[in-house]
């Protein structure tokens, strides 16, 4: 079934070819695009966010990590969009009933089934996730013909740093720790992620456990003690069956967490995983930043 339909989009494909005006260069190679898609899909959550930000919305789109199906920071702008399956598991049969004109999605989820969604519709491919969120942003609104658009979304993004920086201060000169609580699993958040490129571009220091140019390690409660910093962030993915939250209620309860020194001086801060790790776009990114200015007690930067 799902061959029959695919060769049928690639038919539709070829009869309206003279639509396609664009190269797109991406991870996969060099793509015609439409000037002006109508109908586009994203397979990534950090896709989704870059195009809602410049005003578009998907026709389809992968569900949200957290949420049912979307995180709660997005769920209004996407109340009429189709879900498409998990970015790590996408439903081609949905997603071809869609008929887009546009695929966008990413080469570390989907580099096995590229040729399967380029026999679907145009398909543009970004190269990592993490920490390349800026890249990805640049490559996804140039390729639905908004790339101008899109450039200045992440300019204001950036002058919003700038200010902030600013208004932050001698405060930079904090180190600030990271760590996350999955189910049966807490890791040390690195500088090559999606929180630990944004506190850098703040200016901000990490501890000397933490400055690693790396995404994120697994660590065991021996290793609490490389939690110290002069602020502690921490975010919890928790997926509905409570696992993270009994991780999390654990390692806090812990005689090592507990002897801390910024446990002990109240330094230390919850804040949501969706907007600091799992969401990864720009959307959250500003919602980051909202985060930042009510820690440090900060007139807001909006």
């Amino acid at each position: 079934m799902i061959r029959t339909i695919i060769a049928a989009s690639t038919l539709a494909m070829l009869l309206s070819s003279t639509a396609m005006a664009r190269d797109i260069t991406h991870a996969m190679g060099v793509t015609d695009v439409p000037d002006n898609p109508q109908r586009i899909v994203v397979l990534t959550n950090e896709g989704t966010e870059a195009l809602l930000a410049i005003g578009v919305t998907p026709v389809g789109a992968v569900k949200s990590w957290l949420g049912d199906p979307w995180y709660d920071h997005i769920a209004a702008d996407m109340a009429d969009v189709t879900v498409l399956g998990d970015e790590s598991a996408v439903n081609l049969e949905v997603l071809v009933s869609l008929e887009p004109d546009l695929i966008i999605g990413n080469k570390q989820r989907h580099e096995d089934i590229y040729e399967q969604l380029s026999a679907i519709a145009p398909t543009v491919i970004s190269e990592r996730l993490r920490g390349d969120w800026k890249i990805n942003m640049a490559l996804y609104t140039d390729a639905i013909g908004k790339g101008a658009e899109g450039l200045a979304a992440l300019d204001a993004f950036d002058a919003r740093v700038a200010a902030l920086s600013e208004d932050i201060g001698a405060s930079l000169e904090e180190e600030i720790s990271i760590a996350r609580f999955m189910a049966a699993q807490t890791r040390i958040m690195f500088k090559d992620s999606f929180s630990g490129l944004i506190l850098a571009q703040l200016g901000f220091h990490r501890p000397a456990a933490q400055d690693k140019d790396e995404f994120a390690e697994e660590i065991t409660k021996e290793r609490i003690p490389e939690f110290e910093g002069d602020r502690l962030i921490y975010f919890t993915y928790e997926t509905g069956n409570g696992e993270a939250d009994t991780q999390e209620t654990d390692w806090l309860a812990d005689p090592l967490w507990q002897n801390l020194e910024v446990v002990k001086a109240g330094k230390v801060h919850e804040v949501s995983d969706a907007i600091w790790n799992t969401a990864g776009g720009i959307i959250a990114g500003n919602l980051l930043l909202d985060d930042i200015e009510e820690i440090y007690g900060l007139e807001s930067t909006r």
